[in-house]
């Protein structure tokens, strides 16, 4: 089976980040593979292990993205498509998926794993809407993944820890959760086999996907920091139930 995992570079998470219009200066930050995203290809390198499946990566961005499909080639991955695209930033959830889906169609895949969301954006849609696109069922909150005689059954994450157990027929889009597998790290010799592993170049433009967005960032501010002071009324017992839920639901540090 063709396992297609779709990954985007996003900023490291200790990158500075300044305002510049409508979205961050690049300059000088540093990239890195979406966190999630290295989940879902986690996933297919395990059953890749097991089962001998081939496994592609495909990306959309600009020319930085090479470095981090060379990663995940020296990983294990079999080959890449990088969708060369210099106005991501201009493009939402649905623009992206569009440009996707028109990579992967002709490979004709088995499943498309995505990662849950991003961690630059965190909208957790682009990998629903590639579903709809390709007309293909889809699983979100991913954790594993395992063959059946008539399809997948996979293991999926619930609000309050709760999991469940689906069936589903392949093609599939699932959107993979972090938790599930380990990640494992590039050896030297993946490395020097990365080097000899296709990466196919696909322009944007020759895709004939049109980059009219459905949704428009107005304004990105920097968080604003504040202190508030609260008093919670009720006995002491009352007060440390109701510390407790705030803590819990709220700030979610418990």
């Amino acid at each position: 089976m063709k396992i297609i995992v779709a990954i985007k570079q996003v900023p490291e998470r200790d990158s500075p980040a300044r305002i510049a219009g409508t979205w961050i200066e690049e300059t000088d930050l540093q990239f890195t593979i979406n966190e999630l995203d290295a989940y879902a290809l986690e996933e297919a390198l395990r059953l890749k292990d097991k089962h001998g499946c081939e496994v592609v990566v495909v990306s959309v961005g600009p020319d930085r993205v090479g470095m981090t499909l060379h990663e995940s080639l020296a990983k294990g991955a079999d080959r890449a498509i990088h969708v060369v695209c210099h106005d991501l930033a201009s493009r939402d959830a649905l623009g992206v998926a569009g440009l996707l889906a028109a990579a992967i169609e002709p490979e004709m895949p088995g499943l498309v794993f995505t990662g849950l969301q991003s961690e630059d954006l965190g909208l957790g849609q682009t990998g629903v809407i590639l579903a709809e696109l390709l007309q293909v069922p889809y699983s979100t909150l991913t954790l594993q993944v395992n063959f059946t005689g008539t399809g997948i059954q996979v293991k999926r994450e619930l609000e309050g820890g709760l999991l469940q157990m689906v069936e589903l027929p392949s093609p599939a889009v699932l959107t993979i959760q972090s938790g599930g597998n380990k990640l494992r790290y590039a050896t030297l010799m993946g490395i020097r086999r990365a080097k000899s592993k296709e990466v196919r170049m696909i322009a944007a433009t020759d895709l004939g996907v049109t980059s009219v967005s459905v949704v428009r960032l107005e304004e990105i501010v920097q968080p604003r920091r504040q202190r508030a002071t609260i008093i919670l009324p009720g006995t002491a017992q009352e007060a440390t139930t109701a510390l407790v839920e705030k803590l819990k639901f709220e700030a979610r540090v418990i």
